[in-house]
């Protein structure tokens, strides 16, 4: 089962299931599919629904893919929605695997669960604190889920669990805050930081979520491309100019801004671009024993061939 079945990631991990011999998948999401593939059983029902219980029960899915969340919150969204859904819709889903015995959840969490702080190690490790920032919403929601799921690892051990913590998702159409920012005439960057970035291909996570489903080891892993690149190093393949900002001016200039709707950032973006979380993929590689096929650096180059073609 997939929940999260029409996002940008669901529709290619869906894709790539009904292409497999000898599994039955089961689509969960509220809104209806633009394109219902052959093999795959649909189901329509909001994450945080009773409803969810029963559709669990109706098909006793063996593996659970969980990719249901406020990802880019939308103009009319607000804290309490996506707190209902990242938080309360991942406890209702949760809930009814282990009623239902699932044998097994693959959950997609971020890099943004380990928090953007001014302490955090220039690479992170699996063994490093989850400390996502309860300023910036999807950072915070990503915490709070991974706390709930350490609960339930500790008192639903026959649940087992493959938590991954996604890095910077880059493709020939992937279109979102981060890439809003490269394309911009000029890249911002904030005085005394490089603003590093670990990109990774979304055909390596969908790959990744996949290749979890027989994975003989469980766990939580970092999934991203080997290597980074600071902003300046992007806006050098971009030829592009970085403007550089001391901290405490930008974050003024963004308060005012967001006050008076000019902007879709606010002041919390400061510490977002300042301290990016730096994903090691060590263990993806020596313990899940998945090695992303495309780097940082090639993912990224493979984004911006697919805008100078003019892709969206």
């Amino acid at each position: 089962m997939v929940t999260g079945s029409s996002g940008y990631l669901g529709t290619q991990v869906l894709a790539r299931l009904a292409a497999c011999q000898g599994i039955t998948t089961v689509a969960l999401d509220l809104r209806e599919p633009r394109q219902r593939l052959s093999g795959i059983r649909y189901e329509t029902a909001d994450i945080r629904a009773s409803l969810v219980d029963a559709i669990v029960a109706r098909h006793q899915p063996d593996v659970v893919v969980h990719l249901a969340s406020i990802v880019t919150p939308g103009k009319n969204s607000n804290r309490a929605f996506e707190y209902s859904v990242d938080v309360e819709g991942t406890r209702n889903l949760m809930e009814a695997c282990v009623r239902h015995r699932v044998r097994r959840v693959i959950v997609s969490s971020s890099g943004a669960a380990y928090g953007y702080h001014a302490d955090n190690p220039d690479w992170l490790t699996e063994r490093d604190a989850v400390r996502g920032n309860q300023s910036f919403a999807y950072s915070w929601h990503k915490r709070l889920v991974e706390e709930m799921l350490a609960n339930y690892r500790e008192q639903q051990p026959q649940l087992e669990q493959i938590v991954l913590r996604i890095g910077t998702i880059l493709g020939a159409t992937v279109n979102n805050q981060i890439t809003d920012l490269f394309k911009k005439p000029r890249l911002i960057a904030i005085k005394g930081s490089d603003s590093p970035f670990v990109f990774i291909h979304d055909q390596d996570v969908v790959d990744a979520i996949v290749h979890g489903i027989d994975a003989s080891t469980t766990g939580i892993f970092n999934v991203a491309g080997d290597g980074k690149l600071s902003i300046f190093e992007i806006a050098q393949r971009l030829n592009k100019r970085c403007v550089v900002f001391p901290a405490w001016l930008l974050r003024s200039a963004l308060c005012l801004l967001k006050k008076l709707r000019l902007t879709q950032y606010g002041p919390e973006q400061i510490d977002f671009l300042r301290y990016r979380p730096v994903l090691d993929n060590t263990r993806l590689k020596t313990e899940f024993g998945y090695v992303p096929k495309l780097t940082s650096s090639e993912v990224f180059d493979l984004w911006r061939a697919a805008q100078a073609k003019g892709a969206p």
